[in-house]
Protein backbone atom coordinates (compact mmCIF):
# COMPACT_ATOMS: atom_id res chain seq x y z
CA UNK A 1 0.00 0.00 0.00
CA UNK A 2 2.85 2.35 0.88
CA UNK A 3 4.50 1.65 -2.44
CA UNK A 4 1.25 2.41 -4.25
CA UNK A 5 0.86 5.73 -2.37
CA UNK A 6 4.44 6.70 -3.13
CA UNK A 7 3.97 5.89 -6.82
CA UNK A 8 0.71 7.88 -6.93
CA UNK A 9 2.37 10.85 -5.20
CA UNK A 10 5.27 10.80 -7.65
CA UNK A 11 2.80 10.53 -10.56
CA UNK A 12 0.76 13.50 -9.32
CA UNK A 13 3.87 15.59 -8.75
CA UNK A 14 5.20 14.75 -12.22
CA UNK A 15 1.82 15.45 -13.77
CA UNK A 16 1.68 18.76 -11.96
CA UNK A 17 5.15 19.56 -13.27
CA UNK A 18 4.07 18.82 -16.85
CA UNK A 19 0.96 20.99 -16.44
CA UNK A 20 3.15 23.82 -15.21
CA UNK A 21 5.33 23.43 -18.27
CA UNK A 22 2.25 23.45 -20.47
CA UNK A 23 1.22 26.77 -18.93
CA UNK A 24 4.59 28.28 -19.78
CA UNK A 25 5.71 26.56 -22.96
CA UNK A 26 7.68 29.62 -24.00
CA UNK A 27 9.79 29.45 -20.83
CA UNK A 28 8.53 32.74 -19.39
CA UNK A 29 6.25 32.91 -16.40
CA UNK A 30 2.77 34.17 -17.35
CA UNK A 31 2.71 36.75 -14.58
CA UNK A 32 6.11 38.08 -15.68
CA UNK A 33 4.84 38.32 -19.26
CA UNK A 34 1.93 40.47 -18.16
CA UNK A 35 4.26 42.75 -16.19
CA UNK A 36 6.66 43.12 -19.15
CA UNK A 37 3.81 43.71 -21.62
CA UNK A 38 2.46 46.59 -19.52
CA UNK A 39 5.85 47.99 -18.52
CA UNK A 40 7.08 48.38 -22.10
CA UNK A 41 3.75 49.12 -23.81
CA UNK A 42 4.37 51.84 -26.42
CA UNK A 43 2.96 55.35 -26.65
CA UNK A 44 1.67 55.85 -30.19
CA UNK A 45 1.77 59.33 -31.75
CA UNK A 46 -0.28 59.89 -34.90
CA UNK A 47 -0.22 62.59 -37.55
CA UNK A 48 -3.24 64.93 -37.43
CA UNK A 49 -4.87 63.60 -40.63
CA UNK A 50 -4.64 59.92 -39.72
CA UNK A 51 -7.99 58.12 -40.11
CA UNK A 52 -7.20 54.62 -38.84
CA UNK A 53 -5.92 53.38 -35.50
CA UNK A 54 -5.03 49.99 -33.95
CA UNK A 55 -8.16 47.84 -33.79
CA UNK A 56 -9.05 44.31 -32.67
CA UNK A 57 -8.88 41.72 -35.46
CA UNK A 58 -12.55 40.86 -34.84
CA UNK A 59 -13.51 44.06 -36.70
CA UNK A 60 -11.82 42.88 -39.88
CA UNK A 61 -12.90 39.27 -39.50
CA UNK A 62 -16.57 40.14 -38.96
CA UNK A 63 -16.59 42.15 -42.21
CA UNK A 64 -14.64 39.71 -44.39
CA UNK A 65 -15.15 36.75 -46.65
CA UNK A 66 -12.70 33.87 -46.43
CA UNK A 67 -11.55 33.27 -50.01
CA UNK A 68 -8.89 31.36 -51.89
CA UNK A 69 -7.15 32.63 -55.00
CA UNK A 70 -6.82 29.84 -57.56
CA UNK A 71 -5.59 29.64 -61.11
CA UNK A 72 -9.20 29.85 -62.28
CA UNK A 73 -10.19 32.83 -60.13
CA UNK A 74 -11.30 33.42 -56.56
CA UNK A 75 -13.11 30.74 -54.58
CA UNK A 76 -15.48 31.75 -51.75
CA UNK A 77 -14.95 29.43 -48.80
CA UNK A 78 -17.07 31.16 -46.13
CA UNK A 79 -18.94 34.48 -46.10
CA UNK A 80 -18.90 34.53 -42.29
CA UNK A 81 -15.69 32.84 -41.08
CA UNK A 82 -14.92 32.32 -37.39
CA UNK A 83 -11.59 32.50 -35.59
CA UNK A 84 -11.59 28.74 -35.17
CA UNK A 85 -12.23 28.23 -38.87
CA UNK A 86 -9.48 30.47 -40.18
CA UNK A 87 -7.02 28.88 -37.72
CA UNK A 88 -7.23 25.66 -39.75
CA UNK A 89 -5.64 27.29 -42.81
CA UNK A 90 -1.96 27.07 -41.94
CA UNK A 91 -0.28 26.85 -45.38
CA UNK A 92 1.00 30.23 -46.67
CA UNK A 93 1.34 29.03 -50.26
CA UNK A 94 -2.35 28.13 -50.65
CA UNK A 95 -3.39 31.78 -51.26
CA UNK A 96 -6.16 32.07 -48.65
CA UNK A 97 -7.24 35.59 -47.79
CA UNK A 98 -9.75 37.66 -45.84
CA UNK A 99 -11.45 40.11 -48.19
CA UNK A 100 -13.22 43.00 -46.45
CA UNK A 101 -16.74 43.43 -47.84
CA UNK A 102 -16.95 47.08 -46.74
CA UNK A 103 -14.67 48.34 -49.49
CA UNK A 104 -11.44 47.86 -51.37
CA UNK A 105 -8.27 49.50 -52.61
CA UNK A 106 -10.12 51.62 -55.17
CA UNK A 107 -12.53 53.27 -52.73
CA UNK A 108 -12.78 54.55 -49.15
CA UNK A 109 -15.51 52.15 -48.00
CA UNK A 110 -13.43 50.47 -45.28
CA UNK A 111 -12.17 53.78 -43.93
CA UNK A 112 -15.67 55.25 -43.81
CA UNK A 113 -17.11 52.17 -42.06
CA UNK A 114 -14.28 52.18 -39.53
CA UNK A 115 -14.75 55.88 -38.83
CA UNK A 116 -18.47 55.36 -38.21
CA UNK A 117 -17.79 52.61 -35.66
CA UNK A 118 -14.63 54.05 -34.10
CA UNK A 119 -16.33 55.20 -30.89
CA UNK A 120 -17.50 51.66 -30.12
CA UNK A 121 -14.48 49.79 -31.48
CA UNK A 122 -11.91 51.43 -29.22
CA UNK A 123 -8.22 50.64 -29.59
CA UNK A 124 -6.39 47.32 -29.26
CA UNK A 125 -2.71 46.37 -29.19
CA UNK A 126 -1.42 42.78 -29.11
CA UNK A 127 1.73 41.72 -27.23
CA UNK A 128 3.94 38.72 -27.94
CA UNK A 129 6.85 37.89 -25.62
CA UNK A 130 9.39 35.28 -26.59
CA UNK A 131 12.85 34.19 -25.37
CA UNK A 132 15.50 34.32 -28.09
CA UNK A 133 18.85 32.94 -26.95
CA UNK A 134 19.82 34.66 -23.70
CA UNK A 135 17.55 37.60 -24.47
CA UNK A 136 13.85 38.28 -24.10
CA UNK A 137 11.93 39.95 -26.92
CA UNK A 138 8.81 42.01 -26.27
CA UNK A 139 6.74 42.61 -29.38
CA UNK A 140 3.70 44.88 -29.59
CA UNK A 141 1.66 44.26 -32.72
CA UNK A 142 -0.88 46.71 -34.17
CA UNK A 143 -3.55 45.83 -36.72
CA UNK A 144 -5.05 48.56 -38.91
CA UNK A 145 -8.12 47.97 -41.06
CA UNK A 146 -6.62 49.65 -44.12
CA UNK A 147 -3.28 50.88 -45.46
CA UNK A 148 -3.43 54.13 -47.43
CA UNK A 149 0.27 54.85 -47.85
CA UNK A 150 2.03 57.12 -50.34
CA UNK A 151 3.52 54.17 -52.24
CA UNK A 152 0.91 51.45 -51.84
CA UNK A 153 -2.66 50.78 -50.78
CA UNK A 154 -4.08 47.53 -49.41
CA UNK A 155 -6.68 46.10 -47.07
CA UNK A 156 -5.40 45.26 -43.61
CA UNK A 157 -2.07 46.34 -42.16
CA UNK A 158 0.13 44.69 -39.51
CA UNK A 159 2.90 46.73 -37.86
CA UNK A 160 5.16 45.92 -34.93
CA UNK A 161 7.42 47.45 -32.28
CA UNK A 162 9.85 45.23 -30.40
CA UNK A 163 12.18 45.71 -27.46
CA UNK A 164 15.14 43.47 -26.60
CA UNK A 165 15.97 42.71 -22.98
CA UNK A 166 19.38 41.22 -22.16
CA UNK A 167 19.95 38.30 -19.77
CA UNK A 168 19.60 40.73 -16.84
CA UNK A 169 16.18 41.87 -18.09
CA UNK A 170 17.60 45.25 -19.04
CA UNK A 171 16.36 46.91 -22.28
CA UNK A 172 19.20 47.28 -24.78
CA UNK A 173 17.58 47.79 -28.20
CA UNK A 174 14.35 48.64 -29.97
CA UNK A 175 13.25 47.68 -33.48
CA UNK A 176 10.37 49.30 -35.35
CA UNK A 177 8.69 47.91 -38.47
CA UNK A 178 8.55 50.17 -41.53
CA UNK A 179 6.94 48.87 -44.72
CA UNK A 180 8.89 45.78 -45.88
CA UNK A 181 11.79 46.54 -43.55
CA UNK A 182 12.26 48.65 -40.42
CA UNK A 183 14.87 50.35 -38.26
CA UNK A 184 16.72 49.52 -35.06
CA UNK A 185 18.09 51.79 -32.33
CA UNK A 186 20.05 51.50 -29.13
CA UNK A 187 17.94 51.93 -26.01
CA UNK A 188 19.61 55.24 -25.15
CA UNK A 189 18.65 56.61 -28.59
CA UNK A 190 14.94 55.89 -28.10
CA UNK A 191 12.56 58.60 -26.87
CA UNK A 192 10.69 57.32 -23.83
CA UNK A 193 8.23 58.23 -21.12
CA UNK A 194 9.42 56.08 -18.25
CA UNK A 195 9.93 52.69 -19.94
CA UNK A 196 7.24 53.34 -22.55
CA UNK A 197 8.84 53.94 -25.96
CA UNK A 198 7.47 56.78 -28.05
CA UNK A 199 6.44 55.56 -31.49
CA UNK A 200 5.65 58.04 -34.27
CA UNK A 201 3.24 56.47 -36.74
CA UNK A 202 3.26 57.56 -40.40
CA UNK A 203 -0.03 58.76 -41.86
CA UNK A 204 -1.75 56.09 -43.91
CA UNK A 205 1.14 53.60 -44.10
CA UNK A 206 1.43 53.22 -40.29
CA UNK A 207 5.19 52.73 -40.50
CA UNK A 208 6.79 53.29 -37.10
CA UNK A 209 9.50 55.90 -36.56
CA UNK A 210 11.75 56.93 -33.66
CA UNK A 211 11.31 60.67 -34.25
CA UNK A 212 8.36 62.79 -35.43
CA UNK A 213 10.49 64.37 -38.17
CA UNK A 214 11.57 61.10 -39.81
CA UNK A 215 10.04 59.52 -42.90
CA UNK A 216 11.06 62.04 -45.55
CA UNK A 217 14.48 60.53 -46.21
CA UNK A 218 14.62 56.94 -47.42
CA UNK A 219 12.00 54.33 -48.19
CA UNK A 220 8.61 55.93 -48.52
CA UNK A 221 8.52 59.69 -48.15
CA UNK A 222 6.11 59.18 -45.25
CA UNK A 223 4.26 61.96 -43.46
CA UNK A 224 5.00 61.71 -39.74
CA UNK A 225 4.18 63.99 -36.83
CA UNK A 226 2.98 64.24 -33.26
CA UNK A 227 0.19 66.72 -33.92
CA UNK A 228 -2.68 64.20 -33.87
CA UNK A 229 -4.11 61.53 -31.61
CA UNK A 230 -1.88 60.08 -28.89
CA UNK A 231 -2.57 56.58 -27.56
CA UNK A 232 -0.97 55.83 -24.21
CA UNK A 233 -1.08 52.33 -22.66
CA UNK A 234 -4.12 53.26 -20.57
CA UNK A 235 -5.97 54.27 -23.76
CA UNK A 236 -5.92 50.88 -25.45
CA UNK A 237 -6.73 47.27 -24.61
CA UNK A 238 -3.53 45.22 -24.36
CA UNK A 239 -3.92 41.54 -25.26
CA UNK A 240 -1.11 39.10 -24.46
CA UNK A 241 -0.55 36.53 -27.19
CA UNK A 242 0.84 33.02 -26.84
CA UNK A 243 2.69 30.84 -29.32
CA UNK A 244 0.61 29.46 -32.18
CA UNK A 245 0.03 26.12 -30.44
CA UNK A 246 -0.27 27.56 -26.96
CA UNK A 247 -3.11 30.05 -26.80
CA UNK A 248 -6.79 30.31 -26.06
CA UNK A 249 -9.42 29.70 -28.71
CA UNK A 250 -9.89 33.48 -29.06
CA UNK A 251 -6.26 33.71 -30.20
CA UNK A 252 -6.35 30.84 -32.70
CA UNK A 253 -6.30 33.41 -35.53
CA UNK A 254 -2.52 33.55 -35.07
CA UNK A 255 -2.34 30.25 -36.97
CA UNK A 256 -4.04 31.72 -40.05
CA UNK A 257 -1.44 31.65 -42.85
CA UNK A 258 -3.45 33.64 -45.35
CA UNK A 259 -3.59 37.32 -46.20
CA UNK A 260 -5.37 39.88 -44.02
CA UNK A 261 -6.86 41.64 -47.03
CA UNK A 262 -7.77 41.17 -50.67
CA UNK A 263 -5.38 38.94 -52.59
CA UNK A 264 -5.76 40.69 -55.92
CA UNK A 265 -3.85 39.94 -59.11
CA UNK A 266 -0.17 39.36 -59.74
CA UNK A 267 0.13 43.01 -60.78
CA UNK A 268 -1.49 44.02 -57.49
CA UNK A 269 1.24 42.14 -55.65
CA UNK A 270 3.88 44.04 -57.62
CA UNK A 271 2.20 47.33 -56.79
CA UNK A 272 1.93 46.59 -53.08
CA UNK A 273 -1.88 46.22 -53.19
CA UNK A 274 -2.14 42.72 -51.71
CA UNK A 275 -3.14 42.24 -48.07
CA UNK A 276 -0.32 41.36 -45.62
CA UNK A 277 0.39 38.13 -43.81
CA UNK A 278 -0.38 37.97 -40.08
CA UNK A 279 2.28 38.28 -37.34
CA UNK A 280 3.35 34.61 -37.34
CA UNK A 281 3.96 34.64 -41.10
CA UNK A 282 5.43 38.10 -41.73
CA UNK A 283 8.81 37.93 -43.48
CA UNK A 284 8.46 34.14 -43.81
CA UNK A 285 7.82 33.90 -40.07
CA UNK A 286 11.15 35.44 -39.13
CA UNK A 287 9.65 38.41 -37.28
CA UNK A 288 7.68 36.06 -35.02
CA UNK A 289 10.03 33.08 -34.56
CA UNK A 290 13.48 34.71 -34.91
CA UNK A 291 12.85 38.33 -33.90
CA UNK A 292 16.44 39.18 -32.98
CA UNK A 293 17.79 37.83 -36.26
CA UNK A 294 15.15 39.89 -38.09
CA UNK A 295 15.93 42.99 -36.04
CA UNK A 296 19.69 42.76 -36.46
CA UNK A 297 19.29 42.90 -40.24
CA UNK A 298 17.63 46.33 -40.02
CA UNK A 299 19.50 49.59 -40.71
CA UNK A 300 20.47 51.40 -37.49
CA UNK A 301 19.34 54.80 -36.30
CA UNK A 302 22.25 57.16 -37.03
CA UNK A 303 22.39 60.43 -35.12
CA UNK A 304 23.99 62.31 -38.05
CA UNK A 305 21.19 61.18 -40.35
CA UNK A 306 18.65 62.37 -37.77
CA UNK A 307 20.09 65.88 -38.13
CA UNK A 308 19.59 65.72 -41.90
CA UNK A 309 16.05 64.38 -41.43
CA UNK A 310 15.26 67.18 -38.99
CA UNK A 311 16.53 69.70 -41.54
CA UNK A 312 14.44 68.19 -44.35
CA UNK A 313 11.35 68.06 -42.14
CA UNK A 314 11.75 71.72 -41.16
CA UNK A 315 13.21 72.89 -44.46
CA UNK A 316 10.25 75.03 -45.52
CA UNK A 317 10.08 76.75 -42.13
CA UNK A 318 13.83 77.41 -42.11
CA UNK A 319 13.72 78.65 -45.68
CA UNK A 320 10.78 80.98 -45.01
CA UNK A 321 12.59 82.51 -42.00
CA UNK A 322 15.76 82.95 -44.04
CA UNK A 323 13.76 84.46 -46.93
CA UNK A 324 11.95 86.94 -44.68
CA UNK A 325 15.28 88.10 -43.23
CA UNK A 326 16.76 88.39 -46.73
CA UNK A 327 13.69 90.29 -47.93
CA UNK A 328 14.02 92.80 -45.10
CA UNK A 329 17.71 93.30 -45.88
CA UNK A 330 16.89 93.90 -49.56
CA UNK A 331 14.21 96.41 -48.61
CA UNK A 332 16.76 98.21 -46.41
CA UNK A 333 19.22 98.48 -49.31
CA UNK A 334 16.43 99.60 -51.63
CA UNK A 335 15.50 102.33 -49.17
CA UNK A 336 19.10 103.51 -48.90
CA UNK A 337 19.38 103.50 -52.68
CA UNK A 338 16.17 105.51 -52.90
CA UNK A 339 17.44 108.10 -50.42
CA UNK A 340 20.81 108.49 -52.10
CA UNK A 341 20.05 108.18 -55.80
CA UNK A 342 16.36 107.51 -56.29
CA UNK A 343 14.95 104.40 -57.97
CA UNK A 344 14.46 105.80 -61.45
CA UNK A 345 11.25 106.28 -63.43
CA UNK A 346 10.80 102.57 -64.24
CA UNK A 347 11.98 101.09 -60.91
CA UNK A 348 13.58 97.89 -62.27
CA UNK A 349 16.41 97.86 -64.80
CA UNK A 350 14.47 95.13 -66.62
CA UNK A 351 11.86 97.64 -67.77
CA UNK A 352 14.20 99.97 -69.68
CA UNK A 353 13.15 98.83 -73.13
CA UNK A 354 13.04 101.54 -75.79
CA UNK A 355 13.74 100.69 -79.39
CA UNK A 356 15.95 98.16 -81.14
CA UNK A 357 19.27 98.32 -79.29
CA UNK A 358 21.52 96.08 -77.20
CA UNK A 359 20.24 97.55 -73.93
CA UNK A 360 16.63 96.78 -74.79
CA UNK A 361 17.50 93.36 -76.25
CA UNK A 362 19.41 92.47 -73.10
CA UNK A 363 16.41 93.26 -70.90
CA UNK A 364 14.00 91.39 -73.20
CA UNK A 365 16.25 88.32 -73.11
CA UNK A 366 16.49 88.52 -69.31
CA UNK A 367 12.70 88.73 -68.93
CA UNK A 368 12.35 85.75 -71.28
CA UNK A 369 14.86 83.80 -69.19
CA UNK A 370 12.81 84.42 -66.04
CA UNK A 371 9.61 83.19 -67.69
CA UNK A 372 11.33 80.05 -69.00
CA UNK A 373 12.91 79.38 -65.59
CA UNK A 374 9.49 79.55 -63.94
CA UNK A 375 8.15 77.05 -66.51
CA UNK A 376 11.01 74.66 -65.65
CA UNK A 377 9.63 74.23 -62.13
CA UNK A 378 6.61 72.33 -63.46
CA UNK A 379 8.45 69.72 -65.53
CA UNK A 380 10.77 66.81 -64.62
CA UNK A 381 14.45 67.66 -64.52
CA UNK A 382 15.74 64.11 -64.83
CA UNK A 383 14.01 60.74 -65.23
CA UNK A 384 14.93 57.08 -65.54
CA UNK A 385 12.28 54.65 -66.77
CA UNK A 386 12.41 50.87 -66.70
CA UNK A 387 10.22 48.15 -68.17
CA UNK A 388 10.39 44.40 -67.43
CA UNK A 389 7.93 42.23 -69.34
CA UNK A 390 8.23 38.86 -67.59
CA UNK A 391 9.44 37.29 -64.35
CA UNK A 392 9.05 38.09 -60.66
CA UNK A 393 10.24 41.67 -61.27
CA UNK A 394 7.63 42.27 -63.97
CA UNK A 395 6.45 45.88 -64.11
CA UNK A 396 3.07 47.29 -65.22
CA UNK A 397 4.62 49.01 -68.24
CA UNK A 398 7.23 51.76 -67.95
CA UNK A 399 7.86 52.72 -64.32
CA UNK A 400 9.97 55.52 -62.86
CA UNK A 401 13.18 54.32 -61.25
CA UNK A 402 14.68 57.78 -60.72
CA UNK A 403 13.04 61.19 -60.86
CA UNK A 404 14.33 64.65 -60.01
CA UNK A 405 12.04 67.64 -60.27
CA UNK A 406 11.49 71.03 -58.74
CA UNK A 407 8.56 70.04 -56.53
CA UNK A 408 9.58 66.71 -54.96
CA UNK A 409 13.37 66.75 -55.16
CA UNK A 410 15.14 63.44 -55.70
CA UNK A 411 13.41 60.05 -55.58
CA UNK A 412 15.06 56.73 -56.39
CA UNK A 413 12.94 53.58 -56.55
CA UNK A 414 14.06 49.98 -56.20
CA UNK A 415 12.49 47.03 -58.02
CA UNK A 416 11.76 44.34 -55.41
CA UNK A 417 10.80 40.79 -56.35
CA UNK A 418 7.06 40.30 -55.79
CA UNK A 419 6.87 43.64 -53.99
CA UNK A 420 6.88 46.12 -56.85
CA UNK A 421 8.35 49.60 -56.62
CA UNK A 422 10.03 50.41 -53.31
CA UNK A 423 11.56 53.82 -52.68
CA UNK A 424 15.29 53.44 -52.00
CA UNK A 425 16.36 57.07 -51.61
CA UNK A 426 14.42 60.30 -51.17
CA UNK A 427 15.75 63.82 -50.85
CA UNK A 428 12.50 65.80 -50.74
CA UNK A 429 13.85 69.31 -51.09
CA UNK A 430 11.42 71.60 -52.97
CA UNK A 431 13.98 73.09 -55.34
CA UNK A 432 11.19 75.08 -56.96
CA UNK A 433 10.82 77.06 -53.75
CA UNK A 434 14.53 77.91 -53.77
CA UNK A 435 14.58 78.90 -57.44
CA UNK A 436 11.28 80.76 -57.22
CA UNK A 437 12.44 82.80 -54.24
CA UNK A 438 15.79 83.39 -55.97
CA UNK A 439 13.97 84.83 -59.00
CA UNK A 440 11.92 87.12 -56.75
CA UNK A 441 15.04 88.38 -54.97
CA UNK A 442 16.76 88.88 -58.33
CA UNK A 443 13.90 91.06 -59.58
CA UNK A 444 13.95 93.09 -56.35
CA UNK A 445 17.72 93.40 -56.74
CA UNK A 446 17.27 95.10 -60.11
CA UNK A 447 15.19 97.92 -58.60
CA UNK A 448 16.95 101.26 -58.72
CA UNK A 449 20.02 100.12 -60.73
CA UNK A 450 21.18 103.11 -62.79
CA UNK A 451 24.01 101.59 -64.90
CA UNK A 452 23.52 98.85 -67.49
CA UNK A 453 27.00 97.49 -66.66
CA UNK A 454 25.96 96.76 -63.07
CA UNK A 455 22.68 95.22 -64.25
CA UNK A 456 24.59 93.05 -66.73
CA UNK A 457 26.72 91.56 -63.96
CA UNK A 458 23.54 90.65 -62.03
CA UNK A 459 22.02 89.07 -65.16
CA UNK A 460 25.13 86.92 -65.72
CA UNK A 461 25.20 85.84 -62.09
CA UNK A 462 21.49 84.93 -62.29
CA UNK A 463 22.17 82.94 -65.47
CA UNK A 464 24.94 80.96 -63.79
CA UNK A 465 22.59 80.16 -60.91
CA UNK A 466 20.06 78.76 -63.40
CA UNK A 467 22.77 76.44 -64.75
CA UNK A 468 23.90 75.16 -61.35
CA UNK A 469 20.93 72.76 -60.74
CA UNK A 470 21.48 71.03 -64.10
CA UNK A 471 25.23 70.71 -63.49
CA UNK A 472 24.58 69.30 -60.01
CA UNK A 473 22.04 66.81 -61.37
CA UNK A 474 24.57 65.48 -63.89
CA UNK A 475 27.24 65.21 -61.18
CA UNK A 476 24.80 63.41 -58.86
CA UNK A 477 23.88 60.92 -61.59
CA UNK A 478 27.55 60.30 -62.40
CA UNK A 479 28.39 59.57 -58.75
CA UNK A 480 25.03 58.13 -57.72
CA UNK A 481 25.81 54.44 -58.20
CA UNK A 482 28.71 54.70 -55.76
CA UNK A 483 27.38 57.29 -53.31
CA UNK A 484 23.81 56.05 -52.83
CA UNK A 485 24.70 52.39 -52.41
CA UNK A 486 27.41 53.23 -49.87
CA UNK A 487 25.13 55.67 -48.02
CA UNK A 488 22.41 53.02 -47.76
CA UNK A 489 24.82 50.10 -47.31
CA UNK A 490 22.56 48.51 -44.67
CA UNK A 491 19.80 47.99 -47.24
CA UNK A 492 20.00 44.80 -49.25
CA UNK A 493 20.05 45.98 -52.86
CA UNK A 494 19.93 43.43 -55.71
CA UNK A 495 23.18 43.20 -57.65
CA UNK A 496 21.24 43.95 -60.83
CA UNK A 497 20.08 47.27 -59.39
CA UNK A 498 23.71 48.21 -58.89
CA UNK A 499 24.32 47.30 -62.52
CA UNK A 500 21.43 49.50 -63.67
CA UNK A 501 22.72 52.47 -61.66
CA UNK A 502 26.26 51.97 -62.99
CA UNK A 503 24.97 51.90 -66.57
CA UNK A 504 23.11 55.18 -66.07
CA UNK A 505 26.11 56.80 -64.35
CA UNK A 506 28.34 55.99 -67.32
CA UNK A 507 26.10 57.93 -69.73
CA UNK A 508 24.25 60.53 -67.65
CA UNK A 509 22.94 62.97 -70.26
CA UNK A 510 20.60 60.69 -72.21
CA UNK A 511 20.45 57.11 -73.43
CA UNK A 512 18.31 54.01 -73.75
CA UNK A 513 19.30 50.36 -73.58
CA UNK A 514 17.99 46.85 -73.33
CA UNK A 515 19.92 44.98 -70.64
CA UNK A 516 19.80 41.28 -69.84
CA UNK A 517 20.57 40.87 -66.15
CA UNK A 518 20.78 37.69 -64.05
CA UNK A 519 18.16 38.73 -61.45
CA UNK A 520 15.90 41.16 -63.33
CA UNK A 521 15.94 39.39 -66.68
CA UNK A 522 15.47 41.60 -69.75
CA UNK A 523 14.89 45.24 -68.81
CA UNK A 524 14.37 48.17 -71.16
CA UNK A 525 15.89 51.36 -69.75
CA UNK A 526 15.40 54.91 -70.94
CA UNK A 527 16.91 57.88 -69.14
CA UNK A 528 18.07 61.46 -69.55
CA UNK A 529 17.59 65.09 -68.63
CA UNK A 530 13.97 66.21 -68.75
CA UNK A 531 12.17 69.21 -70.15
CA UNK A 532 12.63 71.08 -66.85
CA UNK A 533 16.43 70.87 -67.18
CA UNK A 534 16.29 71.99 -70.81
CA UNK A 535 14.24 75.01 -69.75
CA UNK A 536 16.74 75.81 -66.98
CA UNK A 537 19.68 75.56 -69.39
CA UNK A 538 17.88 77.82 -71.87
CA UNK A 539 17.04 80.32 -69.12
CA UNK A 540 20.65 80.35 -67.92
CA UNK A 541 22.11 80.89 -71.39
CA UNK A 542 19.63 83.67 -72.23
CA UNK A 543 20.34 85.46 -68.96
CA UNK A 544 24.11 85.27 -69.53
CA UNK A 545 23.72 86.64 -73.07
CA UNK A 546 21.49 89.41 -71.69
CA UNK A 547 24.17 90.31 -69.16
CA UNK A 548 26.85 90.47 -71.87
CA UNK A 549 24.63 92.81 -73.92
CA UNK A 550 24.14 95.15 -70.95
CA UNK A 551 27.85 95.22 -70.10
CA UNK A 552 28.84 96.07 -73.68
CA UNK A 553 26.11 98.74 -73.84
CA UNK A 554 27.52 100.46 -70.73
CA UNK A 555 24.78 103.10 -70.55
CA UNK A 556 22.85 104.79 -67.76
CA UNK A 557 19.20 103.86 -67.34
CA UNK A 558 18.46 107.16 -65.62
CA UNK A 559 20.15 110.14 -63.97
CA UNK A 560 20.33 109.79 -60.22
CA UNK A 561 19.42 112.57 -57.80
CA UNK A 562 23.00 113.29 -56.89
CA UNK A 563 24.03 113.94 -60.51
CA UNK A 564 20.92 116.04 -61.14
CA UNK A 565 21.74 118.17 -58.11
Amino acid sequence: MKKILIILTIFIMCNGYVMAIDEDKDGIDDEKEEILAQKYAPILYFEKKEKLFPVAIQYHLSNSNLNQSTGDGNLLIDASPSIQEISLYTEPDKNYYLDNRKGGINNTGIIEDYQEKLSTLGYTVYCHIIPDGNATVIQHWMFYAFNEGPLNTHEGDWEMVQIILNSYDEPVEAMFSQHISGQKAKWEQVEKEGEHVKVYVARGSHANYFRPYQGKLGFANDIVGKNGKVLKPEDYILILLGEEKNHSSEQAWINFAGRWGDFGSYEDELRGKRGPYGPAYRENGEMWHSPIEWGESLPPLINEILILEWFLYNFVTIFVIFSVISFLVILLFMYRRYKLKGLGPRLSSLFYIDGVNMKSMGNILCIASIIIAVLSLFFPWYTVFGDIQIGEYKTPGMVKLIEIDGLNGLQVNLLEANSGIIQLVALPIPFSLIIGMGILFFILGTVGIEKSRKAGKKYILRGLKFLIPVILIILVIISFATFALQFFSNIEVPQDMKGVLSEISSSPISNEKVLTLPEYGTIYLKWGIGLGSIFLLTAGILSIIAGVFEIFTNQSFFENRKNIA
